[in-house]
């Protein structure tokens, strides 16, 4: 007999955490639905969080982290990268951001000063290192800076994007490369980060290089809360890695839906952001196909996928990813009528010349909030995923 869908009920939830996802079999096939976000003006809409579409565990987590906890020695500033996400992780948490100012002088020199106290606090500095990577990552470190010299007790370093994860091994066949990810940890550790939270690294051992405590923060759950919302029937479900090195993630992802069948795109790379497709390892014919991936570039990859999956007879194709860099020619390729929906998350922020009708964007701030609390209390990161 047919088996269903197996997701939690997310009738009250937009973009939240979510419980353990547990495989279940029933007799008939059945479908979930849930309230979600629509676009306004035909533009992708961030969910807005508010008390209205709150689970209610997470609305008395917000009374208690507004009312009940001591905040005065948590402070929480941002950057210039993403402060719409920044903005929204404060909220959830009960805080107002705290008041910096940073400015770049004519050479583009970055100066930053902080306008209220830090002295023994624990500060939590918001700054994704996505494009202009470089500028941001040296915002940053100057923020650090600023915070260890203004005598904060701890400063942890929350990375929503960590730009630089993909330089992190010197390839077999190539040499006299440098190890980016190693450099940047190198640079955020001397800085005088004490620790670092980051969303979904390219790969774990990216965490290796840093000499201070890396909490990885998987944005899995979003999206698959999200996916709640499709009538989709386990039988006709199929989640593709789209290169054999995301195979672990999209195992993991394909386990939370109700153990669905995985199938593989085994490409072969002949440069950087330059991807060829061969071959498709596994059964899509007549399936809702949803690739999963940590990030999407120019897209040349994840393109390349879903073309050889209509061609070998995926009935839609969804794309799921949780870094949207977007660098061109990335729109064109996604807007191409390939892809059913493009579902990605706000650890970058979305800039409106690169909506487009498929674009979906779920908001992170709560996952990221809930994190940021069970590391200033010392409670479990890893049980948020479990």
């Amino acid at each position: 007999m047919a088996s269903s869908l197996a997701l939690p009920s997310t009738s009250t939830k937009s973009s939240s955490l979510c419980q353990s996802f547990v495989p279940k079999r029933t007799h008939q096939p059945s479908f979930v639905s849930c309230e979600r976000s629509e676009p306004v003006n035909g533009k992708p809409r961030v969910p807005i969080i508010n008390d209205g579409t709150l689970p209610k565990f997470l609305q008395a987590k917000r009374l208690e982290n507004a009312v009940s906890r001591n905040n005065s020695r948590l402070k929480i500033f941002t950057g210039t990268a993403n402060p719409s996400l920044s903005q929204e992780i404060a909220w959830y948490m009960g805080f107002d951001l705290g008041k910096v100012n940073i400015k770049r002088f004519a050479d583009g020199e970055i100066y930053v000063q902080l306008q209220e106290s830090v002295r023994g606090c624990d500060v939590y500095l918001i700054q994704s290192t996505c494009p202009p990577a470089n500028e941001n990552l040296m915002e940053l470190l100057v923020m650090i800076d600023a915070c260890r010299r203004a005598s904060a007790k701890t400063i942890t370093a929350v990375i929503p994007y960590f730009g630089y994860a993909r330089a992190d091994r010197k390839l077999q066949t190539q040499g006299r490369e440098s190890i980016g990810a190693k450099l940047v940890a190198n640079l955020i550790t001397e800085a005088g980060a004490d620790r670092v939270l980051a969303c979904d690294l390219h790969s774990g051992q990216s965490m290796g290089y840093f000499d201070i405590p890396v909490d990885h923060v998987y944005c899995q759950p979003v999206v698959l809360d999200y996916l709640a919302s499709k009538k989709i029937s386990s039988n006709d479900l199929v989640v593709v890695s789209p290169d054999v090195g995301g195979v672990a993630r999209a195992r993991a992802f394909a386990k939370k839906l109700s153990d669905a069948p995985l199938a593989i795109v085994d490409k072969r790379r002949q440069g950087h952001n330059v991807a060829e497709v061969m071959n498709l390892i596994g059964d899509v014919k007549g399936k809702v196909a949803v690739m999963v991936d940590d990030m999407i570039d120019t897209a040349g990859t994840i393109a390349k996928g879903a073309a050889l999956l209509h061609q070998e007879g995926a009935r839609e194709v969804y794309a799921c990813c949780t870094h949207a860099v977007f660098s061109p020619p990335a729109i064109e390729r996604l807007s191409s009528g390939l892809f059913q929906e493009v579902i990605v998350t706000n650890t970058i922020p979305a800039m409106e010349k690169n909506y487009f009708p498929q674009l979906t964007v779920l908001s992170v701030a709560n996952l990221l909030g809930e994190t940021i609390w069970r590391v200033h209390d010392d409670c479990s990161v890893s049980s948020i995923f479990q």
